[in-house]
């Protein structure tokens, strides 16, 4: 959607046409009446002589034609002059207007008049906006306040802990109000535009919280004061990653031997970024040491924040590698029993289809009876309450879709070729869940396995692209995030499931519309791992890494990208 800012643009460009013809015109006009009007004040007709006047007179006559061609000749550098400081005048006290009334950066955006209402899409546009940067407030503070705890302690990180806890609230509500939102909920425009209000102030509310123990959490940290002590804090989970990123290598060559190409797709080039994120972390550990030497504390304080964001996301990257490996592993001893117990809910359904084709209700049944459906009670055995209303001849397809792809999946894993554990349960999982109820311990289990697995992956994405994904996939993952906790049944894993996935999908393609983070930056910053940062949201757009707060204290820190 084309912003309305863009579209204008036409219409002003055309108006400032017409300002500037009329200016040329008005310019060209002085410039003819400038040569022209000395030419009026000279008389052509022939001179009249005085009589009976001497020497003298003839002098005063001629003193005073002087006199007034100098007046005449005065006039006119005045209009000029006059008009050109009206003009000037006039073309300051438009760019001042338009100066208060734009809103690109460096304008003050003007207050709209009374009784004005903004259009619903340019609230909507305003919502995701809010919900994408109070995400990485989020995101980013949660970060710092790991580095504060592993020096001071839970304890003493406590307050600045609940504040995070309530910023996630009142974000983790502007989510479900913006879902509800997209599903239509409410109807009316004025409810809508409410409910985007309501997005927009649990966004602000959820800043002003970060923001309010910000001036607090620097007093905790004193990263002026006492440099060293978090250098040293970094440097210790620097070294430990490097070593956990050393065998990280190893470990997806094995998952590659183990498993089907598609089994390690959603850590696809997190080695070498954590490899990237390491190097920036690396550079700016040092940096932060020779301003410490060098007593600029305050510089020596932003280069170390830069480098605890690098550390920070380089540890996702490994954790997320380790993470696959461990799921991995138990999604492949989990399959047999997932195949064994979707096998006898589907035995469990099959006896209950040839008794519910006696079901036909009596002639005289009630209004609410439905001709066809599985009833309550019945000969034979009883479905679960879950397959109740359910028609005989669906429940019956859905039973044959859901052989036909537990046989797919027998024919694939005596294949003797590699596969992907967490796909199997999957497709599983996403083909028993419309015909049975779930009762079986395995389907469960493997359910919430690839469930939990998928919604991991987009938030792992997430927080290291969060630079460069937009509201979409936030949004996503929200609501799956919300679906895996809320869970009670099998379509309810299977749509968290199915929604975290779209999720990453959507992050991924927002990472690859946005192209190179710091295009123009020299060749020295991409070679030392900016371009990383920038893209996962350690160094903000201006150059300066982010910190622990919300939109007024997030980029206090004085380092500058060079």
């Amino acid at each position: 959607m084309t912003p309305s800012s863009i579209r204008g643009r036409p219409r002003r460009a055309a108006s400032h046409i017409c300002v500037r013809v009329a200016l040329a015109v008005l310019g060209g006009a002085v410039g003819v009446a400038w040569l022209v009007l000395p030419g009026m004040t000279i008389s052509t007709d022939t001179p009249v002589a005085i009589h009976g006047a001497g020497p003298t007179a003839s002098a005063s006559a001629a003193a005073q034609e002087d006199e007034e061609t100098s007046a005449a000749d005065l006039v006119l550098p005045l209009v000029v002059v006059a008009a050109a400081v009206a003009l000037a005048g006039y073309g300051y006290i438009r760019r001042t207007r338009r100066a208060r009334t734009r809103t690109t950066p460096g304008g003050t955006l003007a207050a709209p008049p009374a009784g004005w209402t903004p259009p619903l899409t340019d609230l909507d546009d305003q919502s995701r906006a809010f919900l994408t940067e109070a995400d990485d407030w989020i995101r980013t503070s949660r970060e710092e306040l790991g580095f504060a705890e592993a020096r001071f302690g839970a304890e003493a990180a406590a307050p600045f802990t609940q504040a995070v806890q309530a910023a996630e609230s009142e974000l983790t509500a502007a989510f479900r109000i913006r879902r509800q939102y997209e599903a239509g909920v409410p109807t009316d425009e004025t409810s809508r535009r409410q409910a985007l209000t309501g997005i927009v102030g649990r966004c602000q509310e959820s800043g002003r919280r970060l923001d309010a123990e910000a001036p607090a959490f620097d007093q905790l940290r004193a990263l002026e004061r006492e440099i060293d002590e978090a250098l040293t804090v970094a440097e210790e989970r620097f070294r430990d990653l490097t070593g956990r990123t050393a065998t990280t290598e190893a470990t997806l060559t094995n998952l590659a031997r183990l498993y089907a190409p598609s089994a390690t797709a959603p850590v696809t080039g997190y080695f070498e970024q954590a490899k990237d994120r390491l190097l920036f972390a690396t550079v700016h550990l040092n940096q932060a040491r020779q301003k410490a030497d060098l007593d600029d504390a305050e510089e020596a304080a932003g280069h170390l924040r830069a480098a605890e964001g690098g550390i920070a996301q380089a540890a996702v990257f490994v954790d997320g590698i380790d993470r696959l490996a461990a799921e991995l592993r138990f999604a492949a001893e989990l399959v047999p029993a997932a195949l064994t117990g979707a096998e006898a809910e589907l035995w469990e359904v099959r006896g209950v289809l040839p008794a519910a084709e006696e079901w036909a209700q009596p002639a005289d049944a009630g209004m609410g009876a439905v001709a066809g459906a599985v009833p309550e009670a019945g000969p034979g055995a009883v479905p679960d309450s879950a397959l109740l209303g359910i028609p005989v001849g669906e429940l019956r397809s859905r039973v044959l879709h859901a052989d036909a792809v537990l046989a797919s999946v027998r024919q694939e894993l005596t294949g003797g070729r590699p596969y992907d554990p967490l796909a199997v349960l999957s497709r599983v999982v996403e083909a028993l869940a419309p015909a049975t109820t779930g009762r079986s311990g395995a389907l469960p289990a493997a359910a919430r396995l690839t469930a939990g697995s998928a919604t991991a992956a987009a938030d792992a994405f997430i927080t290291t692209h969060r630079g460069e994904v937009g509201a979409d996939a936030r949004i996503r993952f929200a609501a799956a995030n919300q679906d895996l906790l809320d869970a009670t049944t099998l379509t309810d894993l299977v749509r968290a499931h199915t929604l975290a996935r779209h999720a990453h999908d959507l992050a991924e393609q927002d990472v690859r519309v946005h192209g190179t983070p710091i295009a123009g930056r020299p060749e020295h910053a991409l070679a030392n791992g900016a371009g990383g940062a920038v893209a996962g949201g350690v160094l903000l757009s201006g150059g300066r890494p982010a910190s622990f707060g919300g939109p007024r204290t997030r980029n206090r820190r004085n380092f500058l990208l060079r």
